[in-house]
């Protein structure tokens, strides 16, 4: 049985219970969160003395750091000491975002490090393997896909971000949509040029039965990510993100059916009057699932400080009912980011953070019961 199928016949399993120390609230509130899918505990069973971390309705707003190696910078070591770093500064998690290099070595020397759990994006290895081997992400097949997804997960990668909402409904959409910042989202960007390219359905939508399965058998967490995230603030909100959170939803509910924990992710640029009507309609349109927020950036004319204005998105989005915050560093928009960069970009996604639980009332001794 999975964590959730778990929650759902009546049983306190002993991840719930030390979430429930942690956060200072009854195991069974936990117990009834992971049973209706408004909290999640990303932790792959392979990763059995991992310490669990609860993200979702009534506990502490948590922080992500990503690291990751790139064509101009494929150094793990460098990318081993940003976990270093974001561990030291208090990040919740870490994901692995690396784009080229040894993928495998990275993202095993990654999950040894780190002493959080762990997340991927599993498209960006396919990509990259695509344009090793064909010179052309055209090249990538669905089989190609869904077996570095397993690989991942055959790791004990604890969750796994994927564009599962973006399908050719939502492309057509996309045309002529009038946006000033079309696509900023770099996985999501080669799942749309792979489907135009190949005339073929995105395979985590059509086979997303399939992904569900995988998420079963190793217990990892799906993190469902945002292809049409607003890259600037004129797109917030707009059509496109509307339309594909409604498809979000809607898979969200499909792996709830499945037993498998589920959070949604989110954008992005946002105005800062338009944060909270964010977060409340991710909240009812995918039935309370975990929201995990980029940020968010409220501004686009920040470069070299966008650690400060992420870090106001994110505070609102907390304070709003946002449950995960994915940091920014002052490099974003700029370049890679160093390990001091990274420090700074948990340090103050944790400023958000702590922000967002005292307007919960989460903060100072206060917790849900």
């Amino acid at each position: 049985m999975t964590l959730m199928e778990q929650a759902r016949a009546g049983t306190v399993t002993a991840e719930m219970r030390r979430v429930a120390e942690r956060e200072g609230v009854d195991p069974e509130f936990v117990r009834r969160g992971i049973a209706r899918g408004t909290m999640v505990i990303p932790r792959n069973r392979l990763r059995q003395k991992l310490e669990p971390v609860g993200i979702g309705e009534g506990l502490r707003v948590k922080v992500n750091a990503s690291v990751g190696t790139s064509r101009e910078r494929a150094d793990i070591a460098g990318e081993l000491e940003k976990v270093r770093v974001a561990a030291q500064a208090g990040t919740d998690t870490i994901m692995d975002l690396s784009t080229w290099g040894e993928l495998d070595l990275v993202r095993r020397e990654v999950l040894a490090a780190a002493p959080v759990p762990v997340g991927t994006l599993p498209v960006y290895q396919a990509v990259a393997e695509a344009i090793a081997c064909h010179g052309t992400p055209a090249a990538m097949s669905a089989e190609g896909l869904f077996e570095t997804v397993e690989r991942h997960a055959a790791d004990g990668v604890d969750f796994l971000a994927v564009h599962a909402a973006t399908c050719r409904e939502t492309i057509q959409r996309a045309r002529g949509s009038g946006r000033i910042d079309h696509l900023v989202s770099y996985g999501g960007s080669y799942l749309m040029g792979w489907m135009i390219a190949t005339g073929r359905e995105n395979p985590f939508f059509e086979q997303y039965d399939r992904l569900l399965e995988i998420a079963r058998e190793y217990e990892v967490t799906l993190g469902l990510a945002d292809t049409y995230r607003p890259g600037c603030l004129a797109d917030s909100l707009d059509r496109l993100q509307v339309a594909e959170m409604v498809i979000l939803g809607e898979l969200v509910q499909r792996a709830r059916e499945g037993g498998v924990q589920v959070m949604v992710k989110g954008p992005g640029h946002v105005p800062v009057d338009e944060v909270s009507a964010t977060v409340r309609l991710e909240k009812r349109l995918c039935a309370g699932a975990p929201y995990f927020v980029f940020g968010p950036v409220v501004t686009d004319a920040a470069p070299g400080y966008d650690h400060i204005t992420s870090a106001i998105g994110g505070a609102i989005a907390g304070a709003s009912g946002a449950d995960f915050i994915c940091y920014v560093t002052p490099a974003e928009h700029l370049g890679y980011p160093t390990a001091v960069d990274v420090r700074e970009g948990v340090m103050a996604a944790r400023i958000a953070a702590r922000w967002g639980d005292l307007a919960r009332g989460l903060g100072d001794g206060k917790s849900a019961k």
